[in-house]
């Protein structure tokens, strides 16, 4: 079975977290979400809390299919101030390990200099914070290990292109059927 690590900081966009959560489950991947700080209660940005299935320094991502950052603010930005977070995605990243991000989340992805020469997109505001990505106004853009997304309007997508990614387009589409999504 696939692993996925979705962080979650205080302050993350409650769409943008729980919507993969949700869909890749249905579609029976291990998903395991990740509090970055030592408590897993964590309060979204329109004050939504959660319980995390752990924290971020009980896990060990050597078994990690996907990471996944949502996005919010000030979830994007204190996901960005965690530096043992930082150093799990640049060691994934560095091993080709799949890394998506959505909304606000892919400034950390720039800001560690991993979308130099990738395409990639992000919330509109926040486009200038993609260092050396080229920008493509899609909901969804993969480059390589690399996936990102819009912001909440692409959330559903996101999380399909994620199960096409990480099994197949079959499993997605047949996903996209259940959940009466066009895709």
């Amino acid at each position: 079975m696939k692993t996925v690590y979705v962080f979650i900081a205080e302050g993350f966009e409650d769409i943008e977290a729980i919507t993969p959560i949700d869909i890749l489950r249905r579609a029976e991947l291990n998903v395991v979400t990740v509090s970055i700080t030592s408590d897993v209660l964590v309060t979204s940005a329109h004050n939504i809390t959660i319980k995390t299935d752990t924290t971020i320094n009980k896990i060990n991502t050597e078994d990690a299919d996907l990471l996944i950052l949502p996005g919010g603010m000030p979830g994007s930005n204190n996901l960005n101030s965690s530096e043992l977070l930082k150093s799990i995605i640049s060691k994934h990243n560095d091993k080709k390990g799949l890394i998506a991000a959505i909304c606000a989340a892919p400034i950390i992805l720039g800001d560690l200099g991993i979308l130099k020469g990738k395409q990639a997109i992000c919330y509109p505001s926040y486009e200038p914070r993609l260092k050396g990505a080229t920008i493509v106004n899609q909901p969804v853009v993969v480059d390589g290990n690399i996936i990102t997304a819009k912001g909440v309007g692409a959330a559903i997508k996101f999380s399909l292109k994620l199960i096409e990614i990480l099994l197949d387009k079959t499993v997605s589409d047949i996903w996209s059927q259940k959940l009466v999504v066009e895709y």
